[in-house]
């Protein structure tokens, strides 16, 4: 080989270069490259981290946007469309180019800005996608913190029978409390000073099975004979238990359990005679009905009779279908007094059953869930006379929805079976057997005592059993 001095710089490798000024030189920039390449590299990796946590924490509305921008570029920009000049005209000799005509020249220009406009809109309407959905979150985020949190409920019970049946059942316990705090004098109902406290004049349990082809609602009379357990003192004022402990009674009324150890209390007590898991409370203060009923601009019911209250006077005087306000549906679910009822109780119960049907349908009705000030102001007032355990917008809607698919026919309103007559402590006594039954199919999906089943021998089974009607007795 030639000596190393008589060979061509150019030709050598950078191994064979010799060291010197100018290749110092270029092997510093070499270096700084490399160094900015790394730290450019930790950038991206940092940026990628973000990225992806990020992702997760936006995973739905970036879902819905990419989803969105797709769709819309689907729309814009079909994928039929080519453009004028080739993808690699670029790598062409200008000077072999075939020149364009002016007609080919307009039209190059025509689909460029169509293009342009079309990428304008797409990112506008992606943008404006992503915000609403921000604003839909932000909304429901907004709703759920105007409920009341309290702590009501107890899954692990012993009392729960059959757990493992009810795994993906929705069971809500409501109540209705008569506190009258923000009641004026002028309603005729009492007073915050007048009527001290909070009592449960509802109690009922709405069972949606997992399969979600029946939704069953049980009310228990407010002067059902329970054996009340040992439970936590309840304040109202602060929605919230206590630390004192009130001793448990054999022989006591079922409105004593929430007068006495609220949410909690009430939910031992009605888990213990149903078995259910009870996975939602609902509380509502019988006042929120009043906003409730006017936001949605008025609930429609079918009054049989006039509601003449010994108290409350005369409540609704019409008959047939009649579209009640905020004012008279507070007195339609309170009235206990009302002459010709059977007893305080029942008249009661069948009022408050039709009401809490009429408003869920109206709620559900596209005259409400398709007018953003309705059903705002329905939820709004809601949330400010709720409070409850698992309970949130998603939550009820779950309910509300679930009544809204079944079949009519397929929602039962039912009291649980009592003797019927109040004993000589003035309670109401369980029939124990035909309790049993119906909360056995309850928690077993099967067919409500009393219900036509299609074999011959359920059939006859069926004619053999008492049928529960909304007084709890036999038909």
């Amino acid at each position: 080989m030639p000596a190393r001095s008589e060979l061509d710089p150019l030709t050598m490798t950078d191994e064979m270069e010799a060291i010197d000024e100018a290749t110092q030189y270029r092997r510093k920039i070499d270096h700084t490259l490399a160094r900015f390449s790394a730290a450019h590299d930790e950038m991206l990796a940092e940026e990628d981290k973000r990225r992806e946590r990020m992702a997760r924490l936006t995973a739905r509305p970036v879902a819905l946007f990419e989803q969105t921008r797709t769709a819309l570029q689907r729309v814009v920009a079909p994928t039929g469309i080519q453009k004028a000049v080739p993808a690699d005209a670029d790598d062409e000799n200008p000077e072999e180019r075939a020149p364009q005509t002016r007609l080919q020249e307009k039209k190059q220009r025509h689909s460029e800005r169509t293009v342009r406009i079309g990428r304008i809109v797409l990112i506008v309407l992606a943008v404006l996608v992503f915000l609403g959905t921000g604003v839909a979150w932000g909304a429901v985020n907004w709703f759920d913190a105007k409920f009341t949190q309290v702590s009501a409920l107890d899954e692990n019970s012993s009392d729960i029978r059959n757990a493992d049946a009810q795994a993906n059942d929705e069971n809500f316990l409501m109540v209705g409390s008569d506190s009258r705090d923000g009641a004026s004098a002028e309603e005729g109902v009492g007073t915050a000073e007048s009527n001290p406290g909070a009592r449960s004049d509802t109690v009922m349990v709405a069972h949606v099975p997992a399969d979600r082809k029946r939704v069953v609602v049980v009310s228990f009379p407010r002067d059902l004979e329970i054996n009340r357990p040992d439970c936590n003192r309840w304040d109202p004022s602060k929605s919230a238990t206590t630390d004192e402990v009130v001793s448990g009674q054999s022989i006591a009324k079922l409105n004593t359990a929430y007068a006495v150890g609220g949410p909690q209390c009430v939910t031992k007590v009605i888990q213990k005679i149903t078995g259910l898991r009870i996975n939602h409370f609902v509380g509502i203060d019988f006042n929120g009905f009043k906003d409730m009923v006017d936001a949605v601009h008025g609930v429609t019911i079918n009054n049989e009779k006039p509601i003449d209250d010994e108290v409350l006077g005369k409540v609704l005087l019409e008959t047939g279908d009649v579209t009640i306000s905020g004012d008279q549906a507070l007195n339609y679910v309170r009235a206990r007094h009302v002459k010709g009822d059977p007893t305080s109780d029942y008249g009661r119960i069948k009022r408050q059953q039709a009401f809490i049907g009429a408003l869920l349908k109206k709620v559900m009705s596209s005259d409400v869930v398709l007018d953003p000030a309705k059903l705002s102001g329905f939820i709004t007032a809601f949330a400010k006379a709720t409070f409850g355990d698992n309970l949130g917008v998603q939550q009820m809607m779950t309910l509300a929805q679930s009544m809204r698919g079944v079949d009519p026919s397929k929602i039962n309103f039912m009291t649980v079976p009592t003797t019927g007559t109040a004993n000589k402590r003035g309670n109401e006594v369980l029939v124990q057997s035909r309790t049993d039954s119906l909360f056995d199919a309850l928690r077993d999906n099967t067919p409500l005592p009393g219900e036509k089943t299609t074999t011959a021998a359920n059939a006859a089974n069926a004619g053999n059993s008492a049928k529960i009607d909304s007084k709890g007795t036999e038909g």
